[in-house]
């Protein structure tokens, strides 16, 4: 007898509520944005909007945001603090870098103090903004606002991140931007330019992706719905998986191609996960949504190599906790990008592994994994790192472990009710419940 979750509603996707709400900010109108995810992070977005004069309703699932283009932006009274939240530090610079009006300086918590932005500083500097690290790269940062010049800029590594911030700097200043890239990256800004009506094509050769956006005029704004987060679906997915006799289906996901790597390698570990009925939202963001439907399975190792890293880097940490139960040895390469998360992920990831009684091996881009049979008991340290904490709750979750995570807490960021939702999934499994700890 199979356990049938009908449905479990995820918050929304973290990387289109960002960017919801700045590309919200640069529009002329008003934009309702439905959805949006309430945490942490995107919160740092929304206040740093506040902070440069966009009016916004108060913050919460469905939030109006009045934009008035990128001239209404005005200089905050004080620094802007990004928290946690790298994709609000990086997109908002690439904003501010095109709005000569704008002066600001971005700073952020520990942990996002030691992320390196040089990446984003040098490409934007190439078009003209003006703009100072300090004498280690990171945060913080001062911007002060300028005409861009175009810009066709090649990105040693594939980033969505730092190509989000080159397009949203050609839109403030009304500029074309070409931007290369080796592998393909999450294309969420594409997509929500595209329906705004903003020119911009995508090329691929054996060797790069080339995305290309014309010059911008204004840009009116358009309500936008964001679908339920795929690195949340990622979590719950595996949790049906690796349970005892388990099946869940998870509706309203954003199936967005380049976020789907995750589906596409725990298949290839044989696991039973597939999406289903997916279509292009009716809002018209260009993004498509649908139901992932996952259950229990018998799962092998396998080598996770860098051609897909780019669209999984958010779920390595799970992957590498779902490899601890499969059947023979999982490589994880071409992943050295894990090491300037929130945390050093290649390094903890191993730590964390080993501290609960998987035998596992650290390498330079990445790691190895042991997969076993035997009950999972022991702390695991997230050093305030939200993947982590997710991942290994997922993993002590499964029937027969017992895993403490110690900072439960730090999964507010992105899901604030996520230890809730995995305790009542993980019930709702006979017979494959844990003495979930965290």
């Amino acid at each position: 007898m199979v356990a049938l979750i009908a449905s479990l509603h995820l918050p929304g996707d973290k990387s289109i509520s960002h960017r919801a709400l700045l590309l919200a900010a640069l529009c002329e109108g008003e934009t309702r944005i439905n959805g949006l995810l309430v945490a942490e992070d995107v919160r740092a977005t929304y206040n740093a909007l506040r902070a440069l004069g966009v009016e916004c309703s108060p913050f919460a699932p469905d939030v109006t945001v009045r934009g008035g283009g990128p001239s209404a932006l005005r200089s905050p009274v004080d620094v802007v603090d990004c928290g946690n939240s790298g994709t609000t530090a990086r997109l908002l610079a690439g904003m501010v870098a095109g709005c000569p009006s704008v002066s600001v300086t971005l700073t952020g918590d520990a942990s996002l103090s030691r992320r390196p932005m040089q990446r984003v500083a040098d490409p934007l500097r190439a078009m003209g903004a003006e703009l100072s690290l300090s004498a280690r790269g990171t945060l913080p940062m001062h911007i002060r606002g300028a005409a861009l010049r175009e810009t066709s800029h090649v990105l040693p590594v594939a980033s969505a991140q730092v190509k989000s911030a080159l397009l949203l700097a050609g839109v403030a200043s009304g500029c074309a931007v070409t931007v290369q890239e080796p592998l393909p990256s999450r294309d969420h800004t594409e997509r929500m330019l595209r329906a705004l009506g903003i020119p911009i094509s995508e090329s691929r050769t054996d060797a790069q992706i080339s995305t290309h956006m014309g010059a911008v005029g204004a840009v009116q704004a358009r309500n936008v719905t964001v679908p339920g987060d795929s690195s949340a679906a990622a979590v719950f997915a595996a949790l049906a998986v690796l349970s005892m006799n388990g099946e869940i289906v998870l509706q309203a996901v954003g199936l967005n191609p380049t976020r789907l790597g995750w589906v596409r390698l725990l298949q290839q570990m044989g696991a039973h996960v597939e999406v289903c009925h997916s279509k292009l939202a009716p809002d018209g963001i260009g993004e498509p949504v649908g139901a992932v439907r996952a259950r229990s399975s018998r799962l092998r190792g396998i080598t996770i190599g860098a051609n897909v890293i780019p669209e999984t880097i958010d779920e390595l940490v799970l992957l590498a906790c779902v490899a601890a139960c499969a059947e023979g040895q999982t490589v994880i390469a071409g992943a050295a990008e894990l090491r300037v998360k929130e945390s050093d992920r290649i390094h903890l990831t191993v730590r964390n592994l080993r501290a609960v009684g998987v035998h596992a091996e650290e390498r330079a881009d990445g790691m190895v994994i042991e997969g076993t049979s035997a009950p999972l008991r022991g702390v695991v340290h997230t050093e305030g790192d939200h993947r982590q904490a997710m991942a290994f709750g997922m993993l002590g979750a499964r029937h027969g472990n017992a895993i403490t995570v110690d900072n439960p807490d730090c999964v507010r960021v992105s899901y604030p009710t996520y230890w809730d939702d995995l305790r009542r999934v993980s019930a709702s499994f006979p017979a494959a419940q844990s003495t979930l700890s965290s």
